[in-house]
């Protein structure tokens, strides 16, 4: 196993990408190649040994704008990251950088799977006693229904071959349950999936999200990476209230402690840096979209994401299902 990680990408690269990789290759015992600038990368490869430097000379930024930076930068570590799997000498590679970025360079060099018109990006989201997979959170801001009827059968076999669901119910997200509900843009899409894709569920309104009525929920990529987005930061803040809160008194520290180990596993449930990253779904390569904020634990999530969609061989499984 062969994993290429853009050490240039992310707001803590590349100190935290490099730990990051060398715990994933300590820890899953595959090959990691880190790509990026040599005078930045190298002098931080002494206390990684089992890491590998592959070199480039250019640099996306978070600011840049995603095709030009692609046209731009022909030798950026994330087309490097994607060359290396083009010809062979990676199986799968990731990026905490530019989200548009990533997946304008991946169409670039790798290409969409023939027949998918448009990459997803998903999100695993975690419900009681388990995950549902949540897309597109990003990869388009323009959904037709086509592209939607699409991630549903994209993100189906993501469920049933990364998540074990042998028959993966899948819903569409709208403003209600009822048949007839959302814009333009669901009703059609529910048209389209109703009485062809096995295990269509119809509607399930935001609420239903987290509550486990369905293993995938589809939404477009703007209202998908909204909601995605609002969910995160709800999360962080509840926590971060209860953490400031529950110290202020005596009996909020003794009660504080008695919950304290509750408390942790139920933050580790919802922590997005355990997920580590998304593939993109549609791509014609493994490749994996971790967080801009991506620590090394968030970091070496994302390889053990890559790692399992090679192991699953997912982008395989999606062609046969999907393409043509």
């Amino acid at each position: 196993m062969r994993i290429a990680v853009d050490a240039m990408g992310g707001d803590h690269a590349p100190a935290q990408v490099l730990q990051g990789a060398a715990q994933a290759a300590a820890e899953y015992g595959i090959e990691v190649s880190v790509v990026g600038s040599p005078a930045i990368v190298q002098p931080l490869l002494d206390n990684h040994p089992r890491l590998r430097l592959v070199p480039s000379t250019q640099i996306i930024a978070m600011d840049d704008h995603p095709a030009q930076a692609v046209r731009s930068k022909p030798d950026s570590s994330m087309a490097v990251c994607a060359r290396l799997c083009k010809e062979g000498k990676a199986d799968g590679w990731i990026s905490a950088g530019n989200s548009g970025a990533i997946m304008a360079t991946a169409l670039f060099i790798q290409g969409r799977i023939r027949g998918v018109e448009r990459p997803a990006l998903g999100s695993i989201v975690p419900i009681k006693n388990g995950f549902s997979y949540f897309l597109d959170v990003g990869a388009n801001v323009e959904s037709k229904p086509e592209y939607m009827v699409q991630f549903a059968l994209m993100g189906a076999v993501y469920a049933r071959e990364m998540m074990g669901r042998s028959e993966p119910r899948v819903a569409l997200l709208s403003n209600g349950e009822e048949e007839g509900k959302g814009d333009e843009r669901v009703k059609e899409t529910a048209r389209r999936l109703k009485g062809t894709m096995q295990g269509f569920i119809g509607n399930v309104e935001p609420k239903d999200l987290y509550a486990g009525k369905a293993d995938v929920v589809v939404a477009d990529g703007f209202v998908g990476n909204i909601a995605i987005k609002m969910a995160e930061a709800t999360a962080e803040f509840l926590f971060r209230s209860m953490r400031e809160e529950i110290p202020r008194t005596l009996t909020g520290k003794i009660g504080g402690a008695l919950i304290r180990d509750g408390v942790q596993r139920l933050r580790s449930a919802v922590d997005w840096r355990e997920f580590g990253g998304a593939p993109l779904l549609g791509i014609d390569g493994v490749v994996v979209v971790a967080h801009g904020r991506s620590n090394a634990r968030a970091i070496k999530n994302a390889i053990r994401v890559t790692k399992e969609a090679v192991e699953n061989q997912l982008v395989r499984k999606i062609r046969a299902e999907v393409g043509n």
